[in-house]
C-alpha cells in the first residue's frame, strides 16, 4: 500500500466526522486499506488529529453502517470485506466532496488548469508519491491534524 494521509480541514464546511468517513470509506473501497487491516482506535485517532472522541465515534459508527469496518471488543476496529456493490458511490457526496475541495483550491489562488492537476496528480500518485516526503521536500512539517498510513505491520499499517 503506498503512504496516503487523513487529514481534517477545520475550515471546511463539511463536518469533521464526514471528513473522516469519506476518506477512510475511500481508503477501503480503493483497496488501499485491506480486509482485516487494524484502525486506531477511537480515542487514538481523535488524539492524532486534534477532535474529540464523539466525532471520530461517529464516522467509525457510520463506516459500520455502511459494512465497511467491524469493532469487536478485544480486537479492534478493522476493514471489512467489501461488500459486492463497492463500486457505487453517493453522487450527491462526490459532488460536495469535490465542490469543497475547488473552493479551497480557488482560496489558494488555483485556477481551473492547476486544480484538474492537482486531481489527475492525486488519481495517479505514481511510486514515488509519499505525503510526507511532499511536506519535508518543501520545507514544512507534516501538519496537525493528519495521521500516515503506512506497511509496517508492527504499528498496525499507522504512523503520526
Amino acid at each position: 500500500m503506498r503512504d496516503s494521509a487523513v487529514r481534517v480541514d477545520t475550515t471546511s464546511q463539511v463536518p469533521p466526522y464526514e471528513q473522516i468517513r469519506a476518506q477512510l470509506a475511500a481508503l477501503i473501497r480503493t483497496g488501499r486499506l485491506v480486509e482485516g487491516e487494524r484502525l486506531p482506535t477511537v480515542r487514538q485517532l481523535a488524539a492524532d488529529l486534534g477532535l474529540a472522541p464523539g466525532t471520530v465515534a461517529r464516522a467509525y459508527r457510520e463506516l459500520e453502517t455502511a459494512d465497511l469496518i467491524r469493532t469487536r471488543r478485544g480486537a479492534g476496529t478493522r476493514v471489512a470485506a467489501l461488500p459486492s456493490d463497492s463500486h457505487t458511490h453517493d453522487a450527491d457526496q462526490l459532488e460536495t466532496l469535490a465542490r469543497d475541495f475547488t473552493s479551497a483550491a480557488r482560496a489558494l489562488g488555483a485556477d481551473t488548469e492547476d486544480i484538474l492537476t492537482a486531481v489527475r496528480d492525486a488519481l495517479d500518485p505514481g511510486p514515488a508519491f509519499s505525503p510526507a516526503a511532499a511536506d519535508s521536500e518543501a520545507g514544512g512539517p507534516e501538519r496537525p491534524g493528519a495521521f500516515i498510513f503506512d506497511d509496517d505491520p508492527s504499528d498496525h499499517g499507522f504512523r503520526t
